[in-house]
């Protein structure tokens, strides 16, 4: 066995792991320093599996694969596949919560951070699988699970990617491959979603639900995370895991229903998703760290209507600074009380943007005494203080990725 794998992040060592172990005279080429342009010029006819890594361009031989298309052509089991622009991991982590509950042989892979092919070996045909997919994942994909969730898609990667139109289209590979004996649950208020859910064989169900019906009410009631956005992802993971179940989601709620409950309270909350981290002198403390774009700092914004809320904000922008007035209009709300700026972007917003509440930082120590200092300001006010990390852009101008950023932040307020 030769193979080569392009790219030597996560998924690319597992795959290398996973045939050591499986082919003891295995041949294995790694290719980690090289361009898109310099890749496709290379010759591969001499191997049997090429490798791609997510953010590599499809290459469009015919031994290319990918840990995600290796898995789906070995899996023994049910896929629960899951993309989304955002929200995918949290929509993700309710799914195994709930199957969890009901005692299933269930495991979660994929963007989360646990490649699939790690898992390959521990599954049988009573397993199932719940996958975090990203377009780079579903890129060059060629089979779909069989209950897929499309969740809100709005521009992302477009410095990956050729342009929206290819972010899309790998987004809709979830379910072009799916059959009428499959499911697939889409965000019904999302026109890109929508669209894609249109020209889907799969018996679909639309989401949100309801939120005045009983399992709208459940949820509400039940889950602990922040903001309207949670509450819709906990209604994609109930639709997919009924879908699962082969039953409607309110025939799910009256035979699982203390299961439910038990499943929706047991999952707290990703790392660096909105995740609350401590009070302190009437201030709370929230990493968002997570997003990277307005869109989503914009959700983070709307699920703190009724604070003071202080915001900390930059990075390195995805879009060559073509998406600062989303932002801009996204830090208009009226319960921000400061911004604090760090960052290449944080730089330029506070040269575009003249606004009083803008507070310019060189650190991010630096930016997180002061919004504590302005947070509590408005301790003993009749709406309370909060401390929100909701970058909007990337993180390589200062940090080494997006988890080292919110370690960091996360650390300098667990010592405040």
């Amino acid at each position: 066995m030769k193979i080569a794998i392009l790219g030597y992040g996560k998924e690319g060592k597992a795959a290398e792991q996973y045939f050591m172990a499986h082919y003891p005279d295995l041949m294995c080429d790694v290719f980690s320093d090289f361009t898109p342009g310099d890749i496709r010029q290379k010759d591969f006819s001499s191997y049997d599996l090429v490798f791609r890594s997510p953010s590599v361009p499809p290459l469009h031989i015919d031994n290319e694969t990918s840990v995600t298309k290796y898995f789906f052509d070995h899996c023994p089991c049910p896929i629960i596949g899951i993309t989304a622009t955002k929200g995918k991991g949290t929509t993700c982590s309710f799914v195994k919560s709930l199957l969890d509950a009901n005692h299933e042989d269930a495991y979660l892979v994929g963007n989360i951070g646990v490649p699939a092919i790690d898992i390959l070996d521990n599954l049988k045909s009573s397993s199932v699988v719940v996958y975090e997919m990203s377009s780079f994942q579903l890129w060059d994909l060629d089979k779909s699970p069989h209950v897929a969730v499309l969740g809100l898609l709005e521009p992302d990667h477009l410095n990956v990617h050729t342009d929206y139109t290819d972010y899309l289209n790998a987004k809709a590979n979830i379910t072009r491959y799916q059959a009428t004996t499959d499911y697939l649950v889409f965000n019904q208020n999302n026109p890109e979603a929508v669209r894609i859910a249109n020209s889907s064989s799969a018996t679909k169900i639309a989401y949100p639900l309801d939120e005045n019906a009983e399992i709208g009410r459940l949820i509400g009631d039940t889950i602990t995370l922040p903001g309207r956005h949670n509450q819709e992802n906990a209604m994609a993971a109930l639709a997919a895991v009924a879908c699962f179940y082969n039953i409607s989601p309110d025939e799910y709620l009256r035979e699982y229903r203390e299961n439910i409950v038990t499943g929706l309270r047991g999952f707290r909350g990703l790392p660096h998703r909105l995740e609350w981290l401590r009070e302190l002198n009437g201030v709370n403390y929230y990493d968002d760290n997570f997003a990277t774009n307005p869109s989503s700092t914009r959700v983070a914004i709307q699920a703190f209507p009724d604070s003071n809320l202080v915001v900390i904000v930059g990075g390195r922008d995805k879009t060559g600074y073509e998406d600062l007035p989303e932002l801009y209009e996204a830090l208009k709300a009226p319960q921000i009380k400061s911004v604090v700026l760090i960052g290449e972007s944080g730089r330029e917003l506070s040269q575009r943007y003249h606004d009083e509440r803008f507070v310019l930082a060189e650190t991010l120590p630096d930016a997180v005494n002061i919004a504590r200092s302005k947070a509590e300001s408005f301790v003993g006010t009749s709406q309370p203080g909060i401390v929100l990390m909701s970058p909007a852009a990337a993180s390589f101008d200062m940090f080494e990725n997006v988890y080292d950023r919110g370690a960091q932040f996360k650390n300098l307020v667990e010592h405040l």
